[in-house]
């Protein structure tokens, strides 16, 4: 089972989750505050963060990309804010999952075991995939370009590989939501655009001037190698 820390400021909440989760089997550590949480976050990394948005010290979002600099560890948002814009933004920002209040602890639970089962390699996929002038271990989660390694997030290598693993073939965004995210939102493709534009800069190209990400124009995008 997994470490978690619950950021969650209503006392009865966070006590009833905390006593939920850890019948589940997992180990709980509970924070009031975002800069709390941010510490512990830093001296004991959790396996996954369950994070409220209205924290008395910070907004959550704003504790959301405070973690996402220092951290790649999956982040669920537990909030009440139910509107499409606020769940792409936060999504956007880092987030792996968003789960509406009120929920069940077996809701949260299964939502745990997913992020999980996401950051986990996939059982088919290769552990050494090379495209060109570009290497991926997933094993050692290490891509090289040109023999430099890149920087990327959690989320960017998960996406990298994917396409890899697939290279030559045109991938719909729905596929990338449904396979890399494995959470169909609706509107969910913007951030799928997001995640492309941020992985066209850390290799080293444009929309207009592609090497390897390829965007083909109402269909999806293909990573392959031309040259």
């Amino acid at each position: 089972m997994a470490t978690v820390l619950l950021i969650e400021d209503d006392e009865n909440v966070s006590a009833a989750l905390t006593q939920a989760l850890t019948k589940a089997g997992h180990h709980v550590r509970a924070e009031e505050t975002a800069m709390n949480a941010l510490r512990t976050a830093t001296c004991e990394p959790p396996d996954v963060v369950i994070l409220d948005l209205g924290l008395p010290d910070l907004d959550g979002s704003d504790a959301l990309r405070m973690l996402r600099g220092v951290s790649d560890v999956p982040v669920i948002v537990a909030s009440a804010r139910q509107s499409e814009a606020d769940i792409i933004k936060l999504l956007n920002a880092g987030a792996d999952d968003y789960v509406t209040k009120p929920f069940s602890a077996a809701q949260l639970d299964a939502r745990i075991a997913a992020v999980l089962r996401r950051g986990e390699p996939h059982a088919q996929s290769q552990t050494l995939i090379t495209v060109g002038p570009l290497s991926i271990d997933q094993g050692r989660h290490v891509a090289l370009l040109d023999g430099q390694e890149l920087e990327l997030t959690r989320r960017e290598f998960a996406l990298l590989a994917y396409l890899a693993d697939n290279a030559g073939r045109v991938i719909s965004k729905q596929e990338l939501v449904e396979q890399v995210w494995q959470q169909p939102y609706l509107g969910a493709e913007a951030t799928v655009d997001v995640h492309v534009s941020w992985l066209r800069r850390k290799l080293g190209e444009t929309a207009a001037k592609p090497r390897l990400l390829r965007t083909v124009r109402g269909v999806g995008i293909m990573l392959s190698d031309d040259s």
